[in-house]
């Protein structure tokens, strides 16, 4: 009988914790550390390790993930490359967290430093498909590694689609997001429009539903923004993180895009309005009077 794989798994938020909940469920040996212990510890009793430090969950372990708020957070986790250092001989770093281009090159950086192998591997979708293990993963790197990284990548999502060159997932996750934010703010300027021209926002809403101007992403995230309630399945933060990555991006390339900066502004405004923690389709109260 083979030895299950062994796993550092580093950060266990909203996501992270089903992600490595799903990764044990599928037979792998996982110990989990966060720095807000709290949020890891319930994973104790789906038979994961939990432990008080990263250096300690990394030891001799075969594979590392990460999922973590962004390149920072992943660095300070790293403590100067103590966790690296303390990996098996030949392990495997499958970096999930979205950390844009530069943080993706920063990190890769990191790896080559410590001669451990990366795979650039951010995820696409929000808390209900973290717990369901249907997300959609983008995954790059050399292909001699696919199969080892199959344990993680095969429990945590629905489709894992592969790229040759590290930083390759990463730049199409900044197209996704980008396409994801615009669609986000449109939906809320369009449900804010219709009460203040006096329509039934659901009206709307049912207008479009099923037909090419109806995605279901606008039926969920536009039910919250009527109901206005909003538990958090993707925090509106991390959403505002992501639209700042798209930003960084741009301007790196010494361009501009049409609407890009507007969305990433709204989002910010809904965080210093205090719905930081909230769903992200809670960025329509920030159209709303107060």
């Amino acid at each position: 009988m083979s030895t299950p794989p062994r796993i550092a798994w580093l950060g266990t938020g909203l996501m992270g914790a089903p992600m490595a909940r799903n990764t044990s469920a599928a037979g792998a040996d996982v110990t989990v550390w966060n720095r807000t212990a709290a949020k890891a510890a319930p994973l104790a009793e789906h038979g994961l390790g939990v432990v008080g430090s990263a250096l300690e969950a990394a030891q001799g372990r075969d594979l590392l993930v990460t999922m973590l708020a962004d390149a920072d957070a992943v660095v300070a986790a790293l403590g100067e490359g103590a966790v690296l250092a303390a990996l098996a001989e030949d392990a495997v770093w499958i970096q999930m967290s979205t950390v844009g281009v530069d943080g993706c090159d920063r990190l890769a950086a990191q790896a080559r430093e410590h001669e451990v192998a990366f795979v650039d591997a951010p995820v696409s979708g929000t808390r209900q498909p973290a717990e369901a293990g249907e997300l959609a993963v983008l995954a790059a790197g050399p292909a001699g590694l696919r199969d080892r990284c199959a344990v993680v990548l095969d429990a945590v999502g629905a489709t894992t689609t592969w790229y040759d060159a590290v930083g390759d997932a990463s730049r199409l996750k900044l197209v996704l997001n980008a396409w994801l934010l615009g669609l986000l703010a449109a939906l809320a300027d369009a449900i804010r429009l219709a009460e203040l021209v006096g329509v039934d926002p659901a009206a709307f809403l049912d207008t479009i539903d099923g037909g090419p101007l109806g995605p279901a992403y606008a039926q969920l995230k536009g039910g919250a923004m009527l109901a206005r309630s909003y538990p958090a399945a993707f925090p509106l933060a991390m959403a505002a993180k992501d639209a700042g990555l798209v930003q960084a991006a741009v301007a790196e390339a010494g361009a501009e895009l049409g609407v890009a900066d507007a969305v990433a502004a709204l989002l910010r405004r809904g965080v210093d309005a205090g719905h930081g923690n909230d769903d992200m389709a809670a960025v329509v109260e920030v159209l709303r009077p107060a």
